[in-house]
């Protein structure tokens, strides 16, 4: 690839989101540097600056990914499904999800940090594939249900999607939380992101 080509371009990105994604796994948002993201890349850190300012942007960049990769499951799912009762809708839009913890731990996390921190450029891109993903979710109500009402699409949209920022801290838990929660005395169920996906969109689909 010529220097300077999209192609490029686009390599080094991938590669940096990459390192910052495997990074992800073993250390927190907060623990995560600049420098420990160029040294997980084949080129000097100083060359990250060349496609991210900060490493919110990186992160914002994963996030864009990670949408990206949940509407194409949406899609392939009505490709694949012309027709889902209520109940199936719920579990395959449940099992979309739980692929997805990358983008549910970031959201729940960083998001408005992530997106006060990156460039103009650097958020329209990330909008782009989060107004995709409300898209896709709507074409799937569309697809599903087209005898609702557009205002109640419309309530399931604006419900689900905020909903979703409150779903890794609920079904993630480590043990000094959970030991936390038992001395305090609250009698808390632990879910899945599955089962806590499936009951939400269950009850928004209610007659």
């Amino acid at each position: 690839m010529p220097k300077g080509s999209p192609e490029l371009t686009n390599a080094r990105k991938e590669e940096i989101i990459n390192a910052c994604e495997k990074l992800y796994q073993t250390k927190s948002f907060k623990e995560i540097t600049l420098k420990d993201i160029g040294n997980a890349t084949s080129f000097t850190r100083t060359s990250i600056y060349n496609y991210f300012q900060t490493k919110e942007e990186i992160f914002l960049a994963l996030l864009q990914r990670e949408n990206e990769l949940w509407i194409a499951d949406l899609n392939r799912m009505m490709e694949e499904h012309k027709t889902l009762t209520r109940d199936e809708f719920a579990d395959q839009l449940a099992r979309s999800l739980e692929k997805r913890g990358q983008l549910l731990k970031i959201m729940s996390m960083n998001h408005y940090d992530l997106e006060s921190s990156s460039r103009l450029e650097r958020l329209t891109e990330f909008k782009v594939a989060y107004g995709g993903s409300l898209r896709a979710v709507m074409c799937c109500l569309e697809q599903y249900f087209p005898e609702m009402p557009i205002a109640e699409k419309q309530h399931f949209l604006y419900t689900f999607f905020p909903f979703m920022f409150g779903i890794y801290p609920y079904t993630v838990v480590n043990e000094k939380q959970r030991t936390a929660m038992e001395r305090a005395g609250v009698n808390y169920v632990f879910m899945t992101i599955y089962e806590i996906t499936y009951n939400c969109v269950k009850g928004l689909l209610k007659d």
